[in-house]
């Protein structure tokens, strides 16, 4: 048999002949019909005993790889067709839906040595030491429900510590009945999309906006109608009758960081009411406060039952964590536990247990009052390098919240945005356009969750250099 079987540092000599034998033939290395050596014979080759290879065919032929013929010896079954191990089968007439075949891949991990992109925040911020002391605690016999599952809607112990959490911190208007949670904003969005979203369902989506958002309503199958953001927000006037969902980031805006007026609230809450509308209030982003308390959430002006507010502790944590929360009206509550129910039954309940005590225990205050003058002193930093030295090439839009701050190119400026992303890449910059999220103007969207405070000045240094070669081509 010109097939080489290695058993080089392993003790389970039997599992480990079963295996390449396996691989062997699944690959077409053995092929079907060809006969194997008795195993007498290949048990001295490996210099083993003749059991170990009887059980390693024996488990072969059980499972329908060989086949056993008494005075003529044991064959590769002809019913196994070699096929490659390395890829799945090619599928070339099998085909998705149409919306989802004009959706963009999702980005690989790339990691530059300066990575000023958007939506991350630092992992070294997060206090790893005291988060595993709280897994090890939820993972007692005693706080594991007995049939090993619980409420679609997540432990009644997160939701209770989300609903005081944000109802101190934003002001949201929820009990513990109110919430439920999610594995981040994302899944919010799509338990939402799955109940209200139809075939042809208008929804209205910011310009610029939150891409990921756009993206999943589309799949759901939705008409998306951009709507304009000025200096106070979603302008409300440009609303289409008909639209039945406005998906909306009210608090800090993504990705120009303004926060909406309170005039537009009211109007947009007002429009809502009119026109019966559903207003899903994503509060992006909006944990990292560097100056004002922010207005008042939609949510808690909202009188009629239309507001479904979205939160996530992704971007205060870690985004591994997939940990996030919605709050809506009784009237779909019933529907978006079922939703959570078919889509995976309740999340992770560890990881739940453990973010209940993280706030119950003040310790999410505490990490937020901590990286919140870390990212201040990053973001401080960026400001005043902007403008002092690409003052006459980028202005920086206002915002007090976040994790980013929107640079738009000066009017006067004549530098290439698209030139200066790519020269940075070059010089080991990762720096995000604002043409990204739409609108019309072009310009910068300069994160600072990933880059150090001991790196950011160098990060700096090169990316105003590629700015100023973009600028002089």
């Amino acid at each position: 048999m010109p097939f080489h079987i290695s058993l080089d540092g392993h003790t389970d000599l039997a599992a480990r002949i079963y295996r390449q034998l396996r691989d062997g033939i699944l690959d077409g290395r053995l092929r079907a019909g060809e006969r194997l050596p008795p195993t007498r014979e290949l048990a001295r080759e490996l210099d083993v005993s003749r059991n170990t290879v009887a059980v390693a065919y024996e488990r072969l032929t059980a499972e329908g790889f060989l086949d056993s013929h008494v005075g003529r010896g044991t064959f590769v079954s002809p019913g196994f067709v070699a096929r490659s191990r390395r890829a799945a089968p090619a599928g070339t007439g099998v085909r998705p839906v149409a919306r989802w075949s004009s959706l963009p891949d999702s980005p690989g991990d790339v990691r530059p040595a300066f990575d000023f992109r958007v939506g991350t925040p630092d992992p070294a911020l997060f206090p790893l030491r005291t988060w595993r002391r709280l897994v090890s605690q939820a993972l007692r016999p005693s706080l594991l429900p007995p049939s090993g599952y619980a409420d679609p809607a997540g432990l009644e112990a997160l939701r209770a510590a989300i609903a005081r959490h944000i109802g101190a911190a934003r002001s949201v208007r929820a009990g513990v009945e109110d919430v439920l949670v999610t594995q981040g904003a994302q899944q919010a969005l799509d338990l939402i999309g799955r109940v209200l979203i139809e075939p042809g369902t208008r929804v209205a989506v910011e310009d610029p906006g939150y891409p990921p958002a756009e993206r999943l309503f589309t799949a759901h199958g939705a008409r998306i109608v951009k709507v304009p953001v000025d200096a106070e927000g979603l302008d409300v006037t440009a609303l289409a009758k008909g639209t039945r969902l406005i998906y909306t980031t009210p608090s800090h805006q993504f990705p120009l960081g303004t926060p909406m007026s309170l005039a537009r609230r009211t109007a947009l809450l007002a429009w809502a009411e009119r026109n019966d509308a559903v207003i899903i209030e994503d509060d992006y982003d909006s944990e990292y406060r560097f100056s004002d308390r922010p207005l008042e959430p939609l949510q808690s002006l909202d009188h009629d039952g239309r507001v479904l507010y979205v939160g996530s502790f992704s971007k205060t944590l870690l985004p591994l964590l997939r940990l996030g929360f919605l709050v809506a009206p009784a009237s779909l509550r019933p529907a978006l536990r079922q939703a959570k129910q078919l889509m995976d039954w309740h999340g992770d309940l560890v990881t739940q247990s453990a973010l209940a005590s993280f706030i119950d225990e003040g310790l999410l205050a505490r990490h937020v009052r901590k990286a919140t003058r870390e990212y201040s002193v990053r973001r401080d930093r960026i400001l005043a390098f902007v403008r002092d030295e690409l003052r006459d090439v980028l202005e920086v839009v206002p915002s007090s919240a976040g994790l980013h701050l929107c640079a738009p190119v000066s009017p006067q400026a004549t530098v290439t945005v698209d030139s200066a992303i790519a020269e940075a890449a070059r010089a080991g910059v990762a720096v995000e356009s604002l043409s990204t999220y739409g609108g019309t103007r072009g310009g910068l969207v300069i994160g600072y969750g990933l880059v150090g405070t001991d790196r950011i000045d160098e990060g700096l240094a090169r990316l105003g250099e590629c700015v100023s070669t973009a600028r002089m081509s």
